[in-house]
């Protein structure tokens, strides 16, 4: 491409010669530079209009920046309205926790008013119009205040009936042989070697040597020794003052010192020491006084063991 510039003055002429990567360069470049030009003089004119207030200039910002926190305040106003939404669920939520709180705490032995924890009702969320973003933060900050609060008494709760559920498995309520029912009940009987009567003061299950006898509460092991008259004998200590002692084995399987829990196995039926036949003999002692087995087992077990049964000559 060639452009010619002429000068009258001097009668001269003159001659360029453009090739295309350089013409389309340099279109570019002077399309660049009207363009910025024409930014800056837009920009110059809107700002200087805003300034000296020019009536057309005025309007066009004032419509500008009205759309402009118009579009602003839409958006804030939906996700408000959306914030208040989720809060008064979280809230319907929190008021059906402390119902729930109140109904286990009786079941842990909890007075329910003493866990209750002041209701967070109404407030902001319940009024019935548009929401401040101060009425929507301090619904927000009351929420995790309550929900703070029933946490602790949710731990009470728990703390509560895990201490339950531990002494009830301390208790021996589970029977050392299941199945089996028990001979020679608690209380007074003939002796089957004196022919006297006698204080029994424990369970007989009659079974075959080697039946499992499983312990019927968690403990210690505070005895696994041969006695004269109990033959093999283990005594569990259960806490509290409450002991249980199982006699007549054949084998322990356990030892002085041992932490058993529920229902494991710790030594098989024997007829050791006084003994007319195969049983185990089963006792529960209180502070030291032996108490009937049975009262413990009905706790535990649907099907209660009968007491009234006919003596065997068992010890």
């Amino acid at each position: 491409m060639q452009l010619i510039i002429t000068d009258p003055r001097l009668s001269k002429s003159y001659v360029l010669q453009v090739q295309g990567p350089a013409l389309a360069a340099t279109l570019s470049a002077l399309f660049l530079v009207v363009t910025l030009v024409s930014a800056g003089i837009y920009h110059w004119i809107l700002l200087k209009g805003a300034r000296d207030g020019w009536p057309v200039v005025s309007s066009v910002m004032r419509l500008v920046v009205k759309d402009e926190f118009d579009q602003r305040d839409r958006y804030m106003r939906e996700n408000i309205e959306l914030m208040a939404k989720r809060m008064g669920e979280m809230q319907a939520k929190l008021m059906q926790m402390e119902s729930l709180a109140e109904r286990v705490s009786g079941l842990a032995g909890l007075d329910p008013a003493a866990v209750k924890v002041t209701p967070g009702q109404g407030g902001a969320l319940v009024l019935g119009r548009d929401l401040t973003m101060q009425e929507l933060q301090e619904t927000l900050q009351h929420i995790e205040q309550t929900t703070a609060q029933r946490n602790d008494v949710m731990t009470v709760i728990e703390s509560r009936l895990f201490e339950q559920k531990i002494k009830k498995m301390m208790i021996p309520t589970r029977s050392p042989i299941p199945d089996v029912i028990a001979g020679s009940g608690f209380g007074w009987r003939i002796d089957p070697f004196t022919g006297l009567s006698a204080l029994h003061d424990g369970l007989d299950f009659p079974a075959s040597v080697g039946t499992p006898i499983y312990s019927a509460a968690g403990g210690v092991v505070v005895t696994q020794e041969a006695h004269p008259q109990y033959g093999n004998l283990i005594e569990v200590d259960h806490g509290n003052e409450l002991l249980t002692r199982y006699a007549h084995l054949s084998r322990s399987v356990v030892k002085k010192g041992d932490l058993i829990k529920r229902g494991q196995k710790i030594a098989e039926v024997g007829n050791t020491g006084r003994s007319t036949g195969p049983h185990l003999h089963f006792e529960v002692l209180v502070s030291g006084v032996a108490q009937d087995p049975q009262k413990f087992l009905r706790m535990g077990s649907a099907s209660a063991l009968t007491s009234n049964v006919p003596n065997t000559a068992q010890r």
